[in-house]
């Protein structure tokens, strides 16, 4: 009966996205819902594509194992990733009224910059989407006793995605991404209210997670931890802020109002609602301490749905379905789009530069489906990787990548291309000699990786300056 009902739930928001993508008649439909999304689905998408597969299943698991201190990186850094964009990013890149996020690398540092960015956030999702589809697999697992494979659920989850992303984009995202969010927040919170009583009262988890230093944020005062605890904190806080997605909801806006407001707001919400989970697996120790203690050593990503599945009535089940489904969805479809626009936008178009409007619908279309065959054989390779680890992964790349083009670009006139180029390659270079090497054991990668990439920019933007400053000096005053 559950199965029935959650299929019914695929076929109904399958429904709802094809309604949505009625109103697809061009690329800028497709990709950024032709500019005409309120604050409401401006904060209602940018919560979704957040509150993913990993905020419900990995991030919980987290948390009970290492505290507040374990997941600096989400939700924490994905909040303020969201936040820094409101505040920082949104009004300036709204106003240049661009497709892509790769299409400001263009503008700014030329072809090069713009292909190499693009690839960069590219890659970066294939991690992202992968956990998201190894979700749905595990729900779809579970929900049968085993009856469908981990395999089959991801392809089921991947179709029925598909069947509106497809279609309508933009539009069909932010639409189901709106309702999807109601019955998230619904559904949990409903959830988190049973589970208290179940366990005696939401004073007695709260009490249950102090006692375990749970509540325990700051690292420990050694170099060491604290570098790691400040690597940690950047990877979402700063690698998706230069992301497709994240853009994609900014200028998918009706107004700058809603553009810097719908972030801001949505990033808040996220980082004060992922504690809904968290609070539901300290529940479970309660509820289930024996179970939920061999759970959270076999499998962590385990625990909420059994604790749903043998402990909590029907009607509670469907709620907590509805809601992981919706979450993850909502992640999925949002990060399909993303990277199949900028490929068309920012690659593609490199070797068809006179492609018409109808034409690069048709490619994206194309190349969302592409993608998803992509993302499918990956997660399906993938398997035994933890959720939480193949998200935080995916941000890396960006991190070192991209991010300092973009505040470069857009905050110190004196960058250039070059300096562009430097900031890519040795942002990168080091990251992965850092994960090659024993290096990254004393020296986050990522740490390194962008401040690699800081240096890169000074050097390579300031040095053929100074250079032609002093070959001008020397023709003016030759004999000084």
């Amino acid at each position: 009966m559950l199965l029935t009902l959650v299929f019914a739930y695929l076929i109904i928001t399958i429904a709802i996205g094809l309604i949505a993508a009625r109103r697809v008649k061009n690329s800028a439909d497709f990709a950024i819902a032709g500019r005409h999304l309120p604050l409401a689905m401006i904060v209602t998408t940018t919560f979704a594509t957040w509150f993913g597969s990993e905020t419900v299943l990995g991030i919980p698991a987290k948390f009970v194992g290492s505290g507040l201190n374990g997941v600096i990186e989400d939700p924490f850094g994905a909040g303020f990733c969201l936040i820094f964009v409101g505040v920082f990013f949104a009004a300036k890149l709204y106003k240049l009224d661009l497709l892509t996020i790769s299409d400001y690398f263009r503008e700014r540092f030329g072809t090069r910059v713009e292909v190499l960015c693009s690839l960069i956030i590219m890659l970066s999702y294939l991690g992202w989407v992968s956990a998201q589809v190894t979700a749905l697999g595990l729900v779809f697992n579970l929900l049968s006793n085993g009856a469908i494979s981990i395999e089959l659920g991801m392809v089921i989850g991947v179709v029925s995605i598909l069947a509106y992303t497809l279609f309508g984009g933009m539009w069909s995202v932010a639409v189901t991404d709106f309702i999807q969010m109601i019955i998230l927040v619904i559904g949990l919170s409903v959830i988190a209210v049973f589970a208290s009583t179940l366990a005696g009262g939401a004073d007695k988890v709260i009490a249950l997670a102090s006692s375990r230093d749970m509540f325990r944020f700051l690292p420990e005062p050694t170099l060491h931890d604290i570098i790691f605890f400040i690597a940690a904190a950047i990877t979402m806080m700063l690698g998706s802020i230069p992301q497709q997605d994240v853009f994609q909801r900014v200028m998918s806006a009706k107004n700058e109002y809603a553009a810097t407001r719908g972030p801001l707001i949505g990033g808040i919400c996220y980082i004060l609602f992922a504690f809904v989970p968290m609070f539901l697996v300290v529940s479970s120790l309660i509820i289930a301490p024996e179970q939920t203690a061999q759970l959270l050593k076999d499998d962590p990503q385990k625990v909420l749905p059994t604790l749903i599945m043998q402990h909590m009535p029907f009607v509670m089940q469907v709620l907590f379905f509805g809601a992981l489904l919706s979450a993850i969805k909502s992640s999925a479809s949002a990060t399909l789009l993303a990277p199949s626009v900028t490929f068309v936008e920012n690659i593609w178009r490199q070797w068809n530069p006179k492609m018409d409007d109808a034409h690069e619908l048709k490619t994206m279309r194309i190349t969302v489906l592409a993608f998803s065959v992509l993302v499918l054989i990956y997660a399906i390779t993938s398997q035994g990787t933890s959720i939480y680890e193949m998200v935080s992964g995916a941000y890396q790349v960006t991190l070192v990548g991209a991010f300092v083009p973009l505040v470069f670009g857009l905050y110190w006139k004196r960058a250039t291309t070059q300096g562009a180029l430097a900031a890519i390659g040795m942002g990168i270079g080091l990251w992965l000699v850092c994960l090659a090497s024993p290096i990254g054991t004393w020296l986050p990668a990522q740490l390194a990786g962008v401040l690699a990439a800081v240096l890169g920019m000074l050097v390579g933007s300031l040095t053929p300056q100074y250079i032609q400053n002093t070959h001008a000096s020397h023709y003016e005053h030759p004999h000084d």
